[in-house]
């Protein structure tokens, strides 16, 4: 469940209350897990995968009511303002024009400077926040432009223009600061209230990180770009049976050679990060690490570009210095080579089960939970790349879902949903992981996201209503039958 799907009265999902109701939904049905997408400031077409910062928080999750409690808003400033077209969808654009007008007005009556928490997170955070809130901005005094467009000087990061720039926008830059410790406040209250409920959040984190972040910015020899500073090669994958050209993300590549030498400061630090956010982090594309998908920065699509080797096992063990007790999750779908599943060994990371990917059969399909292995795996119904299993199943006739129907045991396609639930709760996975959607029954109008588009993605949100259409009595069943609920 991501946080921008949670119910509010404000456009898109906060770390406010609806949070904390949340956490008693997954407590009430013995879960001991909740993922949410990567929770980083979102660029142009709205990915969570593509942020500003690959260490900072969404200033779209502060929550205002939070706000108000704190007297650094008044209701009416937010009260009167139109936030929802529709419930069960988020209006990017519209939450952009309000929110950070309302974010400044509390900046402005905020007293946080002066306290000891304040100074603390900028203490603990310094390797990216300070270059994170000039970067956020010079790109507002650019109109918002890649920082690619800026001036040469400030693009090039002059000690000149750097040094002018922090004066001249010296306020802006503190509210950038107060955006993260706000995020940050938010974020660990609720955090630890699911703790407490015997709940770890799981988090995502992306392998690449964004053209036009700050981390690019600031760190620009890490990644393959040219003396122009525009990217050489971009990451994708190549052309499969979901998509002919393949996906191009556009990411720059990082010079692994150089990052090495540099002790993979960047990634420890990322990490760092990470574990104090999350309990639990999932790696996405982490085959990645072990070989990744070049593409020619001038090629429109994926289908030019050629596998190169990442840096494997040197950068596991940079990550797993730096995460303390945090665990990680390696996503290990796509091309699995034999290198891939050696690194998985002897990290010990779990890898990942998509049922959904299973449902059409073979009846040795190694997604089908009798094939499973080993223990040492997560198990999704789906993921936000795909349908949703309601979705899945309206899209096929009758006679494509024989072997469904024989496999899960029922003989109407509505029936399906629940009896796939009940029989991935049933699977030797140590963990399994049902998107919210597919609890809730919902079809494609639910959807996360269509890979290789832009626009009318991330946009689903959970309205308050639906929690009444949930079968609480069934789930808890469900957990307490497979031992998947805490013990009491």
């Amino acid at each position: 469940m991501p946080i921008s799907s949670l119910p509010s009265s404000y456009g898109i999902g906060t770390l406010g209350e609806e949070g904390y109701r949340f956490a008693d939904f997954l407590k009430r049905i013995g879960c001991r897990y909740w993922q949410v997408l990567p929770v980083g400031p979102t660029s142009y077409g709205d990915s969570p995968y593509q942020s500003f910062s690959a260490f900072a928080g969404n200033p779209y999750f502060i929550d205002l009511d939070n706000l108000v409690k704190e007297e650094l808003l008044r209701p009416e400033e937010i009260n009167g303002l139109e936030w929802l077209e529709t419930e069960d969808r988020i209006d990017y654009a519209g939450i952009y024009q309000l929110r950070f007008p309302v974010l400044k007005k509390a900046f402005q009556r905020s007293k946080h400077e002066n306290t000891k928490e304040f100074q603390d997170f900028c203490e603990k955070n310094r390797y990216w926040l300070k270059d994170y809130s000039l970067y956020m901005a010079v790109k507002n005094h650019f109109d918002n432009h890649e920082w690619l467009l800026w001036d040469e000087d400030i693009r090039f990061r002059s000690q000149d223009a750097i040094d002018r720039y922090s004066v001249q926008l010296e306020e802006d830059i503190k509210f950038w600061d107060f955006c993260q410790f706000k995020f940050r406040e938010q974020w660990d209250n609720l955090k630890s209230y699911a703790n407490k409920l015997g709940i770890q959040m799981i988090g995502d984190i992306p392998l690449y990180v964004s053209a036009d972040s700050s981390d690019v910015w600031v760190h620009g020899d890490l990644f393959e770009l040219d003396e122009r500073k525009n990217p050489i090669n971009v990451a994708g994958v190549p052309p499969d049976a979901f998509s002919s050209d393949g996906q191009r993300w556009g990411n720059p590549l990082y010079r692994w050679d150089v990052m090495e030498q540099k002790d993979f400061t960047l990634w420890r630090e990322r990490m760092k990060i990470s574990a104090e956010l999350y309990d639990i982090i999932r790696i996405d594309h982490f085959i990645g690490v072990v070989n990744y998908y070049s593409i020619p920065a001038e090629s429109p699509t994926a289908i030019v570009g050629e596998w190169r080797k990442g840096p494997g096992k040197k950068l596991t063990d940079a990550i797993n210095t730096s995460i303390g007790e945090a665990k990680i999750i390696a996503e290990d779908l796509g091309i699995i080579t034999p290198n891939v599943r050696k690194l998985i060994e002897k990290t010990g990371y779990p890898g990942m089960k998509i049922l959904e990917f299973s449902l059409d059969g073979p009846v040795d399909h190694e997604y089908l939970p009798h094939n499973y292995k080993t223990t040492n795996l997560v198990a999704y119904t789906g993921t936000h790349d795909n349908e949703t299993l309601v979705g899945y199943i309206n899209g096929k006739k009758k006679e494509d879902l024989r072997f469904a129907f024989e496999y899960y045991n029922v003989k109407k396609k509505a029936d399906l949903p629940y009896a796939i639930i009940r029989v991935l709760y049933s699977s030797i996975a140590d963990v399994v992981i049902v998107q919210m959607q597919d609890l809730l029954t919902l079809d494609n109008k639910a959807r996360m996201n269509f890979p290789s588009t832009i626009g009318g993605n991330w946009q689903w949100r959970m309205t308050k209503a639906q929690y009444q259409e949930l079968n609480e009595k069934l789930l808890l069943e469900y957990a307490k039958v497979f031992a998947r609920a805490p013990k009491a």
